[in-house]
C-alpha cells in the first residue's frame, strides 16, 4: 500500500504542495511527513476525533483538551495551585534550617575524613590543603508550638514557622550550578524537558481564561556577587506544548512586552486582526493537521485577553495600607522579590495554577555573613507576609508553598576562614528545603543529616521524591502523568523510582 504523504487527512482535498506557502517549507513539510509520522498524526486525530464526538458541542480540538483535562486530577487534590519560591545559588542550610548546635566546638579544626568519605570535589576547593570546619556565625532559636530552630537571620519567618513542614534531608545528582537548577525544575538535567510548572500545565489546565496557567517572576537583585543566570529553558514546556510554556512577567517597564496595542490601533480592530489570524489558523490545521498550528491560535487568545488582565492584576493602587505593612515599602518597586510575592498572592487570588518566583544570588563561596544577612534581609518579611496574606484570605489552605535552592553547602570552608567571615562550596549531598499550606503537614521536621550537616542518617529525600510529593498534593499521580516522545513515556520524576513522601502530608 502506498501513502500520500502529501494529501490530508481525509485522503481528498488539497496536497500539501498545493497551499499558499513558500516552496521550500513545503519541500520541509514533506521531508518530515515519513511514514511513521502519519500513521503516528493519523492515529492520534481518530483518538482526538473519538473524544470530541463525546461533546455536544463542535468537537473542536480545545473541547477534546477540555476532556483529557478532564481526566485529571487523578485523586482528590489537597492543593489547588503551587508558589515556587526559588533561591538560584543554593542557600546554605547551615544558616537556614539545619541547626548544628555542637558544630562550634569543631570551628577551625579539619572535616574528618571519615565523615568527608572520599567525597569528589569541586575544582573550587580541591586544591586545598585543609578543609577547616566553620560553624554558622548566626545564632538558632526555637519558635512556635512546632519548636522549629530558626535562624536569627529570619525573624519573620520565624513568627510563621508553625505552618512550615522542614526538609533537611535533600539530596541531589548534581554538584555544579547549572545542571543542578535545571534538575530542580525539570526533573532532568539535560536542556529540553518540560519544567514543573510546565508539567502541571499540562496535567491540570487553567483555572483563569485571562490568565496564563503558569507564571514566572524573576526579582531583582539583593546583591552583586555570585549571581546565577537564568534562562527561559528553566520555565520551558520541552516537548509539551508551547502554550504549556512560563510566561515570566517582566521585572520593569510593561509586565509583558508587545502586550499593548500599537498606537492607532483601538480594540476593535486588534480583535478582528486575531479573528481573522485565527481563522487562516483553522483552515491551515483542517488541511494538514499540525498540532502547534491550535497551539499559536490560543496563544493570540491568550495574549488578546491579557491585554485586559494583567493591567488589572498590577494595578496595586486598590492595596490597603494593611497591605504595605505586611509585606514591606519594597513591595511598591515593581520586579523586587517582594513586590513578585504580592503578585503570587493575587495571582493565586486569580487561579493561575503555577507560579514561580527566582531570587539570586545565593552562590556564597566567600563573605557568607555579609552577603547572606542582605540575602535573607530581602526575602525574609515578604515570604512570611505571603504565607499570613494566603492564610489569612482562606488560601492557603488549597495553595502549596515550596521554598528551597538547587543543592547545599558544605561545612568546611572554602578559602580563608576567621569567626566573622568564610565561605560555602557546593553540596550535593544534604540540603534544606521547606513546603506550607495546600495539605503539608504543618510543623514537622522531616529527615536528618549527621552533627556536620555533611551526610544524611534518616529519611533521605531526593528530588524527584519532591516532584513526586508536590504532585500528588496537586492530585496527580506522578507516574500516570506522561507524555509520549522519543519513544519513551516520559514523566516529570524520570524513569528511576520516586517516592511520595507520605509523612509530609496533613
Amino acid at each position: 500500500m502506498k501513502l500520500d504523504l502529501c494529501s490530508d487527512h481525509s485522503g481528498e482535498g488539497p496536497s500539501v504542495m498545493d497551499l499558499p506557502i513558500p516552496l521550500e517549507l513545503k519541500q520541509e513539510w514533506m521531508a518530515l511527513a515519513s511514514r511513521r509520522q502519519f500513521l503516528s498524526r493519523a492515529g492520534k486525530s481518530l483518538a482526538w476525533a473519538s473524544i470530541a464526538g463525546l461533546f455536544a458541542k463542535n468537537g473542536s480540538a480545545a473541547q477534546a483538551a477540555e476532556m483529557q483535562a478532564a481526566m485529571l486530577p487523578h485523586m482528590a487534590p489537597k492543593a489547588k495551585r503551587a508558589i515556587y519560591l526559588f533561591m538560584a545559588g543554593a542557600p546554605s542550610q547551615l544558616e537556614t534550617w539545619d541547626y548544628k548546635p555542637n558544630l562550634s566546638q569543631h570551628f577551625n579544626q579539619d572535616l574528618p575524613e571519615s565523615i568527608r568519605g572520599g567525597q569528589l570535589l569541586t575544582g573550587m576547593t580541591a586544591s586545598q590543603t585543609r578543609f577547616p570546619v566553620a560553624s554558622s556565625f548566626y545564632q538558632f532559636q526555637q519558635h512556635g508550638k512546632a519548636g522549629h530552630w530558626v535562624s536569627e537571620l529570619f525573624p519573620h519567618l520565624a513568627k510563621v514557622s508553625d505552618e512550615l513542614a522542614v526538609i533537611r534531608s535533600m539530596h541531589t545528582d548534581a554538584i555544579n550550578h547549572e545542571p543542578a537548577i535545571l534538575l530542580m525544575n525539570s526533573g532532568n538535567m539535560v536542556p529540553g524537558k518540560p519544567s514543573i510548572g510546565s508539567w502541571v500545565s499540562y496535567g491540570l489546565g487553567s483555572m483563569n481564561d485571562d490568565l496564563p496557567t503558569f507564571v514566572v517572576l524573576t526579582s531583582k537583585l539583593a546583591t552583586q556577587r555570585n549571581i546565577q543566570a537564568l534562562s527561559s529553558r528553566l520555565w520551558s514546556a520541552g516537548f509539551l506544548s508551547p502554550e504549556n510554556s512560563g510566561v515570566a512577567l517582566r521585572s520593569g517597564g510593561n509586565p509583558v512586552i508587545h502586550l499593548s496595542n500599537p498606537k492607532g490601533v483601538p480594540s476593535a480592530i486588534r480583535r478582528a486582526m486575531i479573528d481573522g489570524v485565527g481563522e487562516m489558523n483553522r483552515q491551515l490545521f483542517a488541511r494538514i493537521g499540525d498540532p502547534e498550528t491550535n497551539s499559536r491560535i490560543s496563544q493570540y487568545e491568550m495574549a488578546f485577553r491579557m491585554q485586559t488582565s494583567v493591567p488589572e492584576l498590577t494595578d496595586l493602587s486598590n492595596e490597603p495600607q494593611s497591605t504595605w505593612d505586611m509585606y514591606g515599602e519594597k513591595a511598591k518597586e515593581q520586579g523586587t522579590y517582594a513586590y513578585n510575592c504580592l503578585m503570587a498572592r493575587r495571582l493565586a487570588e486569580r487561579g493561575v495554577r503555577f507560579t514561580q518566583i527566582f531570587h539570586r544570588g545565593w552562590d556564597n563561596h566567600s563573605n557568607l555573613p555579609k552577603d547572606m544577612k542582605t540575602l535573607a534581609e530581602d526575602i525574609d518579611q515578604p515570604t512570611a507576609a505571603l504565607l499570613a496574606d494566603l492564610k489569612q484570605r482562606g488560601l492557603l489552605e488549597d495553595t502549596l508553598v515550596v521554598w528551597g535552592g538547587e543543592f547545599g553547602r558544605t561545612v568546611y570552608s572554602q578559602g580563608g576562614l576567621s569567626a566573622t567571615n568564610y565561605g560555602r562550596d557546593h553540596h550535593p549531598r544534604c540540603f534544606s528545603m521547606w513546603m506550607a499550606g495546600g495539605g503539608v503537614n504543618p510543623g514537622v521536621v522531616y529527615g536528618e543529616t549527621d552533627d556536620f550537616s555533611y551526610n544524611i542518617v534518616k529519611d533521605p529525600m531526593h528530588i524527584r521524591d519532591l516532584n513526586a510529593t508536590i504532585l500528588n498534593l496537586l492530585g496527580v499521580d506522578h507516574e500516570r502523568l506522561t507524555f509520549k516522545f522519543q519513544g519513551l513515556d516520559q514523566r516529570l520524576t524520570g524513569v528511576e523510582p520516586a517516592r511520595v513522601v507520605r509523612e509530609l502530608l496533613g
